[in-house]
């Protein structure tokens, strides 16, 4: 039986390519973004399996209307991904408190407020599953990008909890953790930088931003393939809570548990001993 997808983010990168792969395997979309004629210059105008919805996460009415059109035209959503997000880069100091509010407004509370609309409609029908797209930047902070990453541990830590409140329901989550992939992440598009520069970053910032600039385009993932490997997990009986996206992000998880098991075992002691 096909399956109605309600996707965020659609206008580009990861979005269209999940779309994409959804209509292939011959479920139907709601593909939702900021403006409607982005969707439909990637994914073509509204069809039977296709509808598009224009949603700015930020705003939860817009949420609540884009579900409920969703389901008025095809009944009910079995699957959300919750794509829509950017990258905001910069050192924390020197990012504004107008930037931290942006970056948490679009790539966490905006998750939040499209989960919060979509909710009710797979609680009735006792099923459903949730693609949180996070990132190894939700596992491994780095430098430079301190909001992006803070953003994204965050959804995490929502993620995880939100599984075992609605696991229940029959209702499943998955927090998607790509590594590097080959879309529009690093272009000038996507991201935003901050603008308070602080004279002591100066050569630091030339250094990760070249870095950056260097691995646009170049990066190892392929979109296509993570969005094949989602409709897979969707499809699945026994789908992850977390799934790892490409070899990159693997090996750097794997480095991380090490470093993590490490540093526990060195202060176990330490730690045990604080109980009364």
């Amino acid at each position: 039986m096909s399956k109605v997808w309600f996707i965020t983010g659609c206008s580009r990168g990861f979005g269209p390519q999940i779309a994409k792969a959804a209509l292939g395997a011959g479920d139907r979309v709601v593909a939702a973004a900021r403006n409607k004629t982005d969707v439909a210059a990637s994914l073509g105008g509204d069809s039977d399996q296709l509808l598009a919805v224009q949603l700015d996460v930020t705003q939860p009415a817009q949420a609540r209307a884009a579900v409920a059109a969703a389901v008025a035209r095809f009944g009910t959503i079995d699957i959300l991904v919750n794509n829509a997000g950017y990258g905001h880069m910069g050192f924390f100091e020197e990012t504004s408190e107008e930037e931290v509010a942006a970056q948490f407004q679009t790539n966490f509370f905006g998750q939040l407020h499209v989960t919060r609309a979509v909710l009710p409609v797979m609680r009735q029908a006792r099923k459903g599953h949730i693609f949180n797209l996070s990132s190894l930047a939700g596992i491994r902070g780095s430098e430079f990008v301190s909001l992006y990453c803070s953003s994204k541990f965050a959804l995490e830590g929502f993620s995880e909890a939100l599984a075992r409140e609605v696991g229940q329901f029959g209702i499943g989550v998955t927090i998607l953790e790509p590594g590097p992939f080959r879309t529009d992440f690093l272009a000038s598009t996507s991201l935003r930088v901050g603008a308070h520069a602080v004279a002591d970053y100066d050569d630091r910032r030339a250094q990760v931003r070249a870095s950056f600039e260097e691995r646009n385009g170049r990066q190892p993932g392929d979109p296509v393939k993570l969005a094949q490997a989602i409709v897979r997990l969707a499809n699945d009986a026994h789908p992850p809570l977390r799934f790892l996206a490409g070899s990159f992000a693997c090996t750097t998880v794997d480095a991380k548990l090490k470093e993590t098991r490490a540093e526990l075992d060195r202060w176990r002691e330490l730690s045990q001993s604080l109980d009364f």
